[in-house]
């Protein structure tokens, strides 16, 4: 729920005229005909920091199971191999659903050691729905429009206003696209990362994903295990409980997490002065949460606001000195203009935010059975809220679309699977938006899968990110498979980078903190 990274490659690149074929969908995991696609022109899109970043179109069915139907256009991208060694193509996505992974593909190109990169074909893609793939959903503009009804629903008006914005939204993704939100799901995202590989000429795929990017992967595996040459899982979805109950577990983590920052600020009382008592600090944070419902900040920032705003530094330690700030000027100046100014760097939403939003409810909303019945939703969030008021009731409005969707809904996908090359995970264990016993799950159901943890971590996505210790296990896994084999439930522990500092204050934890920052800002938020 913030600003995203603009996309790139936004122009639809003319195909060629060579020809693949891609299968079509047949049943819940067979192929059963295949119909002639073109292969990606890949034309340049180099960017400052990519320079050779290349991008393109494929076109795909809308309904697999009818591949001389309908066509949409997935938007790609690519970092082509150097080396003479070539490990086929690397897929890499962001999460989501709903994020764009076009600049992902440069970003992780770059990031990764130079002798590893260089002997992929690193690719990037918008999701079905996403970005620059067509068409790009955008159900409601402007739903998250300041200053939207508190989120704490402490009075039947106040719930009816929340439920009248979720309802209207499913009923709009419904009147704009009714046609297309039965495709806009996990598995014919599958289907669309497997059209790739048949146009890129590729017998097998290499993948890294971040967040639902995992779930992604995993489900890929479930579907084509044959098709998988190298697998990595960075901050692992809980496989078994898509979606209405793994967004309740996330609000308990994320309550932890908001606590893990203000005991920070405690920590660093002589700049923020608000005091070293966590549990004072806490209460400081719902009084200006009162406040702010009461007289919004610039006229912006009311109660919703202040959540949008602080949720991100649940996913990213990285961004607590700017909401540290725009906290203290709050409560110690009087001064609201730093705290609009962090609403409208974290928590504020564009036009690409309105897009990841639709794809994001169309995608779990169609994915997974959810509560129709309000009164499921309302008993289930106070009780949570009862025990994790920070961010329950905000996560309960983002998803309660899902309540009114204008579809039916799927199965989840049972990812168990014994039929893969060593697969490689990685999970921080104080991670909010994927829990850590998520990745343990994830672990015993991927049969030849290794764990990597970050012992002590909490940020979401910790992979290229200035973590060394986690970064050799990805490289050496990306450069000739090996993993790690331990005995207990992780295979392989690396210690967490330390929290920032108000200030950074060596050369060594400003390189850390902007790879982190730039990871982060294409990962966003919500995934």
């Amino acid at each position: 729920m913030t600003k995203r990274a603009a996309a790139l490659c936004g122009a639809a690149v003319v195909l060629a005229g060579a020809f693949t074929a891609v299968p079509a969908e047949a049943g819940a995991h067979g192929t059963a005909e295949t119909v002639r696609t073109a292969k990606p022109a890949w034309k340049s899109c180099a960017t400052e920091d990519y320079p050779t970043l290349q991008c393109a179109s494929l076109k795909v069915p809308l309904d697999h199971r009818r591949p001389h139907g309908e066509k949409i256009s997935l938007a790609l991208s690519r970092v082509p191999h150097t080396a003479r060694t070539y490990q086929g193509p690397l897929l890499v996505n962001p999460g989501g659903p709903g994020g764009s992974g076009l600049t992902l593909a440069g970003f992780v190109a770059a990031s990764l050691p130079a002798k590893v990169a260089a002997q992929y074909d690193v690719i990037g893609f918008d999701p079905r729905g996403v970005g620059a793939s067509k068409p790009a959903l955008d159900c409601g503009p402007g739903h998250f429009d300041p200053v939207r009804p508190d989120s704490l629903p402490t009075t039947p008006a106040i719930e009816r206003a929340n439920l009248d914005r979720a309802r209207s939204f499913a009923a709009a993704c419904g009147k704009k696209y009714g046609h297309v939100l039965p495709y806009i799901t996990t598995t014919g995202a599958v289907r669309d990362m497997d059209a790739i590989r048949q146009a890129l000429g590729a017998k097998k795929i290499n993948y890294l994903g971040y967040s639902y990017g995992t779930y992604l992967g995993a489900v890929y595996a479930e579907f084509f295990p044959e098709r998988v040459r190298r697998l990595v899982l960075d901050s692992v979805v809980d496989p078994t409980d898509v979606w209405y109950e793994a967004n309740l577990h996330q609000d308990v983590a994320f309550n932890d997490r908001h606590r893990a920052f203000l005991a920070w600020v405690g920590r660093h009382d002589a700049t923020y002065r608000l005091g070293t008592d966590p549990e004072e600090i806490e209460a400081e944070w719902y009084a200006m949460r009162a406040a702010l419902a009461k007289k919004p900040a610039g006229g912006t920032v009311g109660a919703s606001e202040l959540e949008d705003t602080f949720i991100p530094g649940g996913y990213y330690n990285g961004y607590w000195p700017s909401l540290a700030e725009a906290f203290a000027a709050y409560v110690n100046d009087k001064d609201p203009e730093p705290l609009v100014e962090a609403y409208e760097d974290f928590g504020a939403v564009d036009a690409s935010g309105d897009n990841g939003y639709s794809v994001y409810t169309s995608v779990q909303c169609r994915d997974a059975r959810w509560p129709r019945d309000w009164r499921q939703w309302r008993k289930d969030n106070w009780a949570v809220y009862d025990k994790a008021p920070f961010m329950t009731w905000n996560n309960a409005w983002y998803n309660a679309p899902c309540a009114f969707w204008p579809t039916d809904s799927l199965r989840p996908v049972n990812v168990a699977n014994g039929e893969l090359p060593p697969v490689l995970l990685f999970q921080a264990t104080g991670d909010a938006a994927t829990p850590y016993e998520g990745a343990v799950t994830a672990h015993r159901l991927l049969a030849r899968s290794s764990l990597v943890v970050e012992e002590g971590g909490g940020n979401h996505g910790v992979t290229l990110s200035g973590n060394a210790c986690l970064d050799e296990h990805l490289a050496a896994y990306l450069a000739d498979g090996t993993v790690p084999r331990g005995h207990g439930e992780a295979d392989a522990v690396c210690e967490a980078l330390p929290d920032p500092k108000p200030a950074a204050a060596t050369a060594k934890a400003v390189s850390a903190s902007s790879k982190g920052s730039a990871l982060h800002g294409l990962l966003g938020f919500r995934h």
